[in-house]
């Protein structure tokens, strides 16, 4: 699939806000509550054809390695 998302795709997406950044790639951002549900967003992507750019976290990290929620993160 060649082309931008429009914001109407976000119920499909579980609520995620798509939006387009300056290049025209479509951002699809928002909280993921755990591993099983990345994994059903990362298949939906696929199952649309969609070419994944990139992929990241936006979870903050102190310094002793310990996410903000408290839970180790990976690479700590």
């Amino acid at each position: 699939m060649k082309g931008q998302l429009s914001a109407d795709w976000r119920a499909w997406f579980d609520g995620m806000t798509i939006t387009q950044d300056a290049t025209g790639a479509t951002l699809i951002t928002g909280p993921v509550a755990d591993q099983a549900a990345l994994r059903g967003l990362l298949r939906k992507v696929r199952d649309l054809g969609l070419t994944l750019l990139a992929l990241s976290s936006s979870e903050l990290r102190g310094l002793d390695g310990v996410a903000a929620d408290g839970g180790d993160l990976p690479g700590a």
